[in-house]
């Protein structure tokens, strides 16, 4: 039995080891831990006597893993965007008009974890797309919601942080057996409120695990997880920026979606949708 402390990186032997988290408190009075995974956005109880401490080799390999996949990334989003970069001044020359600009989508990114909140707020500069973030916990999020889309009017909105299966629980379709999906459909619905229309404001919500189906009932555009995997805590930053850059006069599939995301079909799904990417004339001299 590992002796751990709240901070330590830790696997579950009972998993072979397949996720590694973060230790964030610890009940000893129960023999257990709960767990905030390493890269995925989830958070699981545990056993004490069912953790193991990684060495420091494999914990390098495996963020050096979640690296790669990131970057590869974000390498396919850059190459997509100088092509379609490319043909937009090859358009404009040909019309002779070379000095346009651009407006992607604005993003409200609403997350209950100050860590990979501001992670993907780092990738959303990277990636050259306005966006607005606040660290809110899960719970209260609903009733937050219309107060923050009156001060940020976004495009896009994102509601994530953690969720999962509560221990024990088998019945997938039970949203009370998750332990923060009824948050996030809280949300959505108090969102659709404000504004129905699914190409006016564009929404990602959900977790690890989250129960899919009632985040698309709710108004989503995007949701996780189909089939309640874990997903990567970057997937809902690059379902946003295929959405932020796709021109508005295109519809985006959920199948060019799905296939931005590192997770993929089984952890990421959704409803066709209108892009927010919009080109204008002419561009000011004074920028």
């Amino acid at each position: 039995m590992a002796k751990v402390k709240i901070g330590d990186v830790v696997a579950r032997v009972s998993y072979n080891k397949d996720v590694f988290f973060k230790v964030v408190d610890i009940m000893e009075d129960k023999g257990c831990c709960t767990l905030k995974g390493l890269n995925v956005r989830v958070l699981a109880d545990a056993p004490i006597d069912d953790l193991i401490l990684p060495s420091s080799t494999e914990v390098r390999e495996y963020k050096r893993d979640y690296i790669k996949k990131s970057n590869e990334s974000m390498e396919r989003i850059f190459y997509r965007r100088e092509l379609e970069k490319q043909r937009r001044m090859t358009r404009n020359n040909a019309e002779g008009s070379n000095g346009f600009f651009v407006l992607p989508g604005m993003v409200l990114h609403i997350d209950g974890d100050e860590e990979y909140l501001d992670l993907c707020l780092t990738t959303y500069r990277q990636l050259d797309i306005e966006a607005y973030g606040e660290c809110i916990a899960e719970k209260n999020q609903p009733k937050r919601i219309n107060s923050l889309l009156v001060k940020y009017n976004p495009d896009i909105l994102v509601i994530t942080g953690h969720d999962g299966l509560l221990k024990e629980k088998r019945d997938f379709n039970r949203v009370d057996n998750y332990r923060n999906s009824k948050y996030f459909i809280e949300a959505v619905r108090n969102a659709r409120r404000f504004e129905p229309s699914l190409d006016d404001l564009v929404i990602f919500a959900g977790a690890c695990q989250s129960h899919y189906e009632g985040l698309l009932r709710a108004g989503a555009n995007f949701a996780s997880s189909p089939h309640r995997v874990f997903i990567h805590a970057l997937d809902p930053v690059f379902i946003i920026e295929k959405v932020a850059y796709t021109p508005i006069n295109k519809i985006i599939s959920a199948r060019d979606v799905i296939d931005a995301t590192i997770t993929g079909i089984k952890g990421i799904g959704g409803v066709e949708t209108r892009g927010k990417f919009r080109e204008g004339l002419p561009r000011s001299p004074y920028e």
